[in-house]
């Protein structure tokens, strides 16, 4: 056991993130907020400048598409790499790592004059944003001693990114019609560096106890390639169907290198994502939860933003405005999040707010042709916003709870993936089933009751999370 501690001790950083007084920790969370809400933002902000893109640098058809999937696919490949980084080489350094490279790619693709350099700093974007979410969430675990004090930290946390899901299609609607389609990326400069700034100013430099630090390659390699080939091979299934070759072969490689990462850590010294890790209780079952959660949530927003574009016929800007009442319902509900967990617990509040989300769904499901926004959307909008802003917050503090704080970035990492793999298999596969469906009304019907159905899933799954003995409990987890 001396050994192992030592061995631990002599790779890793300081683990205790050191802030004093409560105004200096308050700074810090809101830093944390902004750099994920950039983070998400970045996701969807785009979707709405795609047609002014296209003739602009010239894209056809084919290619335009990876505008989006290219930040997606490396961002979803990269976040288990990206959260045990911070635990390597330290909070501060890897924050300030990822902002860098976030800002200064958001920089080029805003000035780009080809198709091929947006795509590919929209890659590099993609990439520091997967080292930067991990860290974002890895900074508040570490800062904010567990119990109410950093659950409530984590529902502003919660409630930032969601804002940032929600708000992309508004933001992205107003930046383009009002400047350019190139300030949804320029934007992303100056936030970027007011945040690096505001980095060096309020965080503790890393302090690590020897000069050794390891980071475990082979896991790495076989991690990434695993993720990215297997959100690729889904991605390919929405063109090539699911038996197709392309999707198929993606896939195929895909688990085989997941199965050899999860060999090579039962092996390696320094691993990337410790088995001891993974056999908590919570952070499995948090995480299959969180999987489930994410094929609910993000292929909404897809669904939705093609309704009111092409059943609806809104512009840009009206899509985005018609999204309000999800972002600020959601913001609410996140905001409530923690009064209502220290009554139920977090496991039972999974629970109501999957249920709540599934009722929305199932309402959402009614809508036709001929809806118009008050009686097609606004109604469910409130339900399942409620539902989904009540439920990120409970996860994401299972997840985290008895986490070691050395273990902290992978455990990030590690939740952040899996939310991102369950969005793109369930946008992936919903997309097949619409595309299997007669008409376009039996297609929405058909997308939204599944979802409601996998909302319910996620309701019963949460049975296998451990059951604190009082709300907030703060002992070890259970294992």
């Amino acid at each position: 056991m001396g050994s192992r501690e030592a061995h631990g001790a002599s790779s890793q950083p300081d683990t205790k993130l050191a802030l004093e007084g409560p105004g200096r920790r308050s700074a810090v969370l809101w830093l944390a907020c902004a750099a994920q809400f950039m983070v998400v933002l970045d996701v969807s902000v785009v979707n709405v400048a795609l047609p002014s893109m296209q003739p602009a640098l010239g894209f056809d058809a084919a290619d335009l598409q990876w505008v989006v999937g290219g930040y997606a696919l490396v961002f979803a490949g990269f976040l288990l790499l990206g959260g045990r980084l911070a635990d390597v080489y330290g909070r501060r350094r890897v924050f300030l790592w990822g902002l860098v490279l976030f800002a200064a790619s958001s920089l080029v693709g805003g000035l780009a004059t080809s198709p091929g350099v947006l795509i590919a700093m929209r890659a590099v974007q993609g990439l520091g944003a997967a080292v930067l979410a991990p860290a974002t969430l890895t900074i508040l675990t570490t800062a904010f001693s567990q119990g109410p004090v950093r659950t409530r930290a984590l529902a502003i946390w919660t409630a930032v990114g969601s804002a940032g899901g929600a708000a992309g299609n508004l933001i992205g609607g107003v930046l383009t019609q009002s400047l350019s389609w190139r300030w949804i990326l320029l934007i992303n400069v100056p936030i970027g560096a007011a945040a690096v700034l505001a980095a060096l100013r309020l965080l503790p430099a890393d302090r690590f106890r020897t000069q050794s630090r390891k980071l475990d390659v082979p896991g790495a390699v076989l991690a990434t390639l695993g993720v990215t080939a297997l959100v690729y091979g889904v991605t390919q299934a929405q063109a090539h169907g699911w038996s197709g070759l392309p999707t198929v072969a993606s896939l195929a490689v895909g688990v085989l290198a997941l199965a050899a990462f999860v060999s090579a850590e039962t092996r390696a010294a320094a691993p990337l994502m410790p088995p001891r890790l993974v056999r908590l209780r919570p952070v499995w079952a948090g995480n299959a939860v969180m999987l489930l959660a994410g094929a609910c949530f993000i292929p909404m927003w897809y669904f939705l933003s093609l309704y009111m574009q092409n059943v609806l016929h809104y512009g840009a800007l009206a899509t985005g405005v018609g999204f309000l009442p999800h972002t600020l319902v959601g913001i609410a509900a996140a905001r409530l999040a923690p009064a209502v967990m220290h009554r139920t617990g977090p496991r039972t509040l999974i629970v109501l707010a999957a249920l709540i989300a599934a009722v929305g769904f199932v309402w959402q499901s009614r809508i036709e042709v001929d809806s118009n926004y008050l009686d097609g959307l606004l109604g469910p909008a409130i339900v399942t916003s409620a539902g989904m802003g009540l439920l990120i917050t409970p996860i994401t503090t299972t997840v985290t709870s008895g986490v070691a704080a050395q273990d902290a970035g992978a455990a990030s990492g590690l939740m952040n993936a899996t939310r991102q793999i369950g969005g793109a298999v369930g946008l992936a596969a919903l997309v097949t089933l619409a595309a299997d469906t007669a008409d376009t009304a039996s297609s929405y019907r058909t997308v939204f009751v599944t979802i409601a159905a996998l909302c319910t899933t996620v309701a019963g799954l949460a049975f296998a999370l451990p059951a604190p003995h009082r709300p907030e409990a703060a002992g070890a987890p259970d294992q």
